[in-house]
């Protein structure tokens, strides 16, 4: 993690994008910053590869930016794989502040946005991408950032939020970065303080997460051969760490 680096790519994306304010309804800050950051040369970024285009191509290989729907990026990952490395890298906002503005760009108010962010929550994405995570060309990045995000003012209703459009999330600082390199890393999902036979009663309540976020990841690990079955316990499946 380069705090520096990361720096000069918000300023890359903002200059880029021309940010004097209000954020562009174009390619959006946050997805220009991270492609920046994991890419600094600009003559490397929205290349054609394989049918497709590649936010970036550089000496590692394909760096793709998604922060939601990755299912909808299975049929380029596949072609790109049979060419060369990839990373998909996946931003989630661990710290965020909303901005609101007036129609007319006039700043309102700006606050914190309450939620406490944890690293399973990118497991529902990842569920899509499983047939790939064994790949070793195949490499996923999770980026934690602390993010502004801009809402216009310009609809109606009671609640704020559904009067308003999102038109940007400025990015202020990368708090953590997480890389998954090959099977064994995905581990890094899995909670503290779990018995030696688990199911995903228990996962859920070691990583506070949703239960059946918890079932998403054992059949992750499961299928990584990170974990095994262990019995069946009624209708619920229960695992123990290791091969089988």
């Amino acid at each position: 993690m380069d705090q520096e680096a990361f720096a000069s790519a918000c300023a890359w994306a903002a200059a880029r994008l021309g940010q004097g304010g209000i954020g562009t309804l174009g390619e959006k800050s946050l997805h220009a910053a991270l492609k920046y950051y994991f890419e600094p040369c600009p003559e490397n970024h929205e290349q054609p590869l394989g049918g497709f285009v590649a936010d970036a191509v550089g000496e590692h290989g394909v760096i793709e930016i998604q922060s939601r729907s990755l299912f909808k990026l299975i049929p380029k990952l596949d072609a790109f794989l049979e060419a060369c490395p990839v990373t998909v890298v996946h931003p989630l906002i661990g710290k965020k502040w909303v901005a609101w503005y007036t129609p007319e760009g006039v700043p309102v108010s700006r606050t914190r946005a309450p939620g406490k962010l944890r690293l399973t929550d990118a497991v529902p994405e990842l569920y899509a991408l499983k047939y790939m995570l064994d790949n070793p060309r195949f490499h996923f990045c999770i980026c934690v950032v602390e993010a502004e995000e801009q809402r216009l003012l310009d609809g109606v209703g009671k609640d704020r939020k559904r009067r308003s459009t999102r038109l940007d999330r400025i990015p202020l600082a990368l708090m953590q970065e997480v890389h998954f390199d090959c099977p064994a890393d995905y581990m890094q999902l899995f909670p503290a303080d779990v018995p030696e036979v688990f199911g995903s009663r228990e996962i859920a309540q070691a990583g506070h997460m949703r239960r059946d976020t918890a079932r998403m990841l054992l059949n992750l690990l499961c299928y990584l051969e990170l974990i095994q079955p262990a019995e069946q316990r009624g209708n619920a499946k229960y695992y123990r760490r290791g091969a089988g």
